[in-house]
C-alpha cells in the first residue's frame, strides 16, 4: 500500500484498513487508527507506520478517540452491554434502574440508540420482556395477586401492566395464571 493509499483511506476513515497501518500526525503528536472520525490533518503533517509500536517509538501517543493502542476498540458494544447489565439487574426497581442509567454518563436519547444498533430493539422493549418474564414466572408459581405482581415486577401501574402483558402474552395475567394452573403453556 503506498503512502497516497494510505492518506485516501484515512480521509475515507476505512474500517477496512485498521490494522494494516497507522497515522501519526506530527503537530499534535498523536497517532490513529485509518478509521478515525477525528478531523482529517494536513497532508504534510501526517506520517504513516506499519504498527503502533513504531508510532509509539516515534514520541506519539494513541489518540484517545480511535483508541489505536488497543487490539479492538468498541466504545458503542462496551456501552450498549452496560446499558443491558444495568437493566438486567434493576428492571424491576425503576428509580434505580433510571439512576443506574444516569452513571453511564450518557443521554436518555444516546441509550435508546446505542441499545437500538447493538440488540436491534429498543431499550423499553426488553426492559418490558424482562418484566413480563417475572410476572409469568411469579403468576405461575405464586399465589401472590395481580397487583403484588405487577409490583415485584417493577410496574408502577397496574393497568400498565395489564396492557404490557397482553401487548406480550396476547392474555390478562389470570388467564396466564388459570392455562398455568392447567398444564397450557402460553409463553
Amino acid at each position: 500500500m503506498t503512502d497516497e493509499e494510505k492518506w485516501q483511506a484515512s480521509l475515507a476513515c476505512d474500517t477496512a484498513c485498521d490494522g494494516r497501518f497507522f497515522y501519526g500526525v506530527k503537530t499534535t503528536g498523536i497517532f490513529c487508527r485509518p478509521s478515525c472520525r477525528s478531523k482529517s490533518p494536513k497532508r504534510e503533517n501526517v506520517v504513516f507506520f506499519d504498527t503502533a509500536e513504531e508510532a509509539r517509538k516515534s514520541g506519539l501517543r494513541p489518540c484517545k478517540r480511535c483508541r489505536p493502542d488497543l487490539l479492538e476498540f468498541q466504545p458503542q458494544k462496551e456501552a450498549a452491554e452496560k446499558i443491558k447489565a444495568v437493566c438486567d439487574h434493576w428492571y424491576a426497581d425503576h428509580p434505580r434502574f433510571k439512576a443506574e442509567l444516569k452513571q453511564l454518563g450518557l443521554s436518555r436519547n444516546r441509550v435508546a440508540q446505542v441499545f437500538q444498533a447493538q440488540y436491534g430493539k429498543s431499550l423499553t422493549e426488553y426492559w418490558n420482556e424482562l418484566r413480563i418474564s417475572e410476572a409469568k414466572q411469579l403468576l405461575a408459581e405464586t399465589q401472590d395477586n395481580v397487583l403484588q405482581i405487577a409490583l415485584q415486577s417493577g410496574f408502577e401501574s397496574l393497568s400498565t401492566f395489564y396492557t404490557q402483558f397482553r401487548r406480550v402474552t396476547g392474555v390478562s395475567p389470570m388467564e396466564y395464571r388459570e392455562s398455568s394452573a392447567h398444564g397450557s403453556d402460553n409463553r
